[in-house]
């Protein structure tokens, strides 16, 4: 048996790699913006990043600077790297890199799907995030009932409050999500095109309307996010991906906000910065996200403060799954 094949073997001990949905935000951390910001119980939207919107709360209430983070990437895979790491990977194009990972997730079985009664646990590691509620002002927690900032979540994975509300044609729950994804047709074509009717395209960053190829990118993506999705679903996910105009891979391994080595698979966000979907490299799981900026540019702060330059390869944010689970109670880790 080889490396590659022992270390998947352990893999398999653990809680499936994390593939949550967006509904699954730390409670603190959507308490916060929804107070400040007035929003509902969802008031993220597939065309307004949860994380410029939780930055942008976070700015407001201590009149502070934007938080950014520099994380290095790991240096390009060498001769003496460990096998399990490098030995079964094929960086060279999207398709390569995609095309394996979908390669090795059709041949996994699928687990049931989760019973209504239970719940998606799931852990996330965001230093922006963390930084961001130490800034708040203990009295201002206090005001809001805000607790404190948590790496750990919980939601239902049967919601038909969410479900049946037609207000918010965005938002899928973790079942739903399942659904969708174990319906999607094998055409990489037809697949996209479904999903951009799911996920109703919105406005880009500058006001212009989504393009198909940013619709398509900014659908997938959303539902990689969620947890759990059947392995087959998510081979035909990484398939379309990998068609999508833009959509490149990075030709090396790069450090997560955890410190682990992961694919990186980019596409253009703006004019500035990268959005990366982060894979791990064993079982091809969803692992994460980053923003990287791309040109180094001035940024505008918060009102009243001084603009800040951004440099070519800063980290705007970092997002790290490590962990995801189906549970049978609120409060419940794996």
């Amino acid at each position: 048996m080889d490396e590659m094949t022992e270390l998947r073997e352990l893999r398999e001990l653990r809680a499936d790699a994390p593939v949550p949905d967006r509904a699954a935000l730390a409670p603190g951390r959507k308490r916060l913006t929804d107070a400040i910001g007035g929003g509902g119980r969802r008031s993220y939207r597939l065309r307004t990043d949860w994380r410029i919107a939780s930055l942008g709360a976070v700015a407001a209430v201590t009149a502070g600077a934007l938080f950014f983070t520099q994380v290095l990437d790991a240096p390009a895979p060498r001769p003496s790297a460990p096998a399990t790491v490098t030995g079964d990977l094929d960086l060279t194009s999207p398709a390569a890199a995609l095309g394996r990972a979908a390669d090795f997730l059709d041949r996994q079985e699928a687990p049931p799907e989760p019973r209504a009664d239970q719940w998606i646990y799931l852990r996330e590691e965001n230093p922006e995030q963390e930084k961001g509620w130490a800034e708040v002002p203990a009295e201002i927690r206090e005001q809001m009932d805000m607790g404190g900032y948590s790496p750990d979540s919980w939601v239902p994975y049967d919601d038909k409050a969410a479900e049946n509300d037609a207000s918010d044609t965005d938002y899928r729950t973790a079942r739903e999500s399942y659904r969708i994804a174990a319906g999607l047709p094998e055409d990489p074509k037809a697949l996209l095109a479904k999903l951009r009717e799911v996920f109703p395209s919105g406005d880009g960053e500058y006001g212009e309307r989504e393009d198909e190829a940013e619709h398509s990118f900014r659908a997938l993506y959303v539902l990689l996010q969620s947890y759990p999705l059947p392995p087959a679903a998510m081979a035909r996910i990484y398939r379309a991906m990998a068609t999508v105009e833009g959509v490149g891979v990075t030709d090396h391994l790069i450090r997560d906000a955890s410190g682990r080595q992961v694919i990186a698979v980019t596409r253009a966000y703006d004019r500035n910065t990268r959005r990366e979907i982060l894979i791990d490299p064993v079982d091809y799981g969803y692992a994460g996200e980053r923003d990287v900026v791309t040109r180094t540019h001035e940024a505008p702060g918060p009102d009243g403060l001084t603009p800040r330059v951004l440099k070519r390869g800063d980290v705007l944010m970092s997002v790290a799954r490590t962990r995801a689970a189906v549970v049978d109670a609120k409060g419940q880790k794996p």
